[in-house]
């Protein structure tokens, strides 16, 4: 498995998608629903979408027959072949379409090759309204727009990188708790949040704005995110070295076999360490 060429492929493939993005950004686009989570953010659909996931199946489907890997894509039902197979690519061919449909910054391509056992091998994000590409290789560092990345926490605040506003989230009196913690043991002043991406985008915003988390709490309701939510940024932080967690910090399940779905875990980002 030649890793470097299957980044370029994946490189290649996030920037198609993108360009077709910055097409449409600032054109009013029909809305569709589709069979998600809980959450609207989860049920909404776009042509936009569709079209990205067609541009990037073009890069990727050559690769899946030439090395035998499986598919995992948003927009196409599971067809249960990353169970089987050694490695599957695992896309979200527009993450944040909410934000995209409102004309907000906070929408990204998201691809990942991740091995059976739910370790992300690769992961390449892209923000078209910034027009930049992050990207991990397993054991060879992570990358913006191609250089290798070092990050710089340099505010003196902690930064919260949440979807919704933290006043509409369950469970925010515990969030603030938990939140404040942190703020205490780093010696920081407070807090303060940025809102309203997807979820591939506020983990690269985590990064971009230390120091900085997002998190998501355990439930039992189907969300929480998708395994293509977080297998590409997953592997930008393991090269970053930096936490991708679960909830209680114990490894992310990216191949999970009772379906996509990341609620029974929850997550946990951080540019600092615990």
């Amino acid at each position: 498995m030649d890793l470097s060429q299957l980044s370029s492929i994946a490189v290649k493939a996030a920037f198609s998608a993108g360009k077709i993005i910055q097409q449409y950004m600032h054109v009013d686009v029909k809305v569709k629903k589709k069979k998600g989570g809980e959450s609207y953010s989860s049920q909404v659909v776009t042509a936009v979408d569709l079209e990205c996931e067609k541009a990037i199946l073009s890069h990727l489907l050559p690769t899946c027959d030439e090395f035998d890997v499986a598919l995992l894509s948003e927009e196409t039902e599971d067809d249960g072949s990353r169970l089987e197979k050694d490695f599957f690519w695992c896309i979200d061919p527009m993450d944040g379409t909410l934000a995209f449909i409102n004309k907000q910054p906070g929408f990204s391509v998201s691809i990942a090759l991740v091995s059976k056992d739910g370790t992300p091998y690769l992961g390449v994000v892209f923000d078209p309204s910034t027009n930049t590409l992050y990207h991990a290789i397993r054991g060879n560092g992570a990358f913006k727009n191609e250089r290798p990345w070092k990050i710089n926490s340099a505010n003196d605040y902690l930064t919260y990188v949440t979807d919704r506003k933290m006043k509409d989230t369950p469970g925010s009196a515990e969030i603030e708790s938990l939140l404040h913690q942190h703020v205490d043991r780093l010696g920081l002043n407070g807090v303060r949040e940025i809102s309203g991406g997807g979820s591939v985008l506020n983990a690269i915003r985590v990064l971009e704005n230390g120091p900085a988390c997002m998190l998501k709490f355990p439930k039992k309701e189907n969300g929480g995110g998708s395994l293509w939510d977080f297998a590409a940024t997953a592997c930008i932080y393991q090269e970053l070295r930096l936490p991708a967690t679960n909830f209680a910090g114990g490894r992310l399940d990216l191949n999970r076999k009772d379906g996509t779905f990341m609620n029974q875990e929850g997550v946990f980002y951080a540019s600092f360490t615990h």
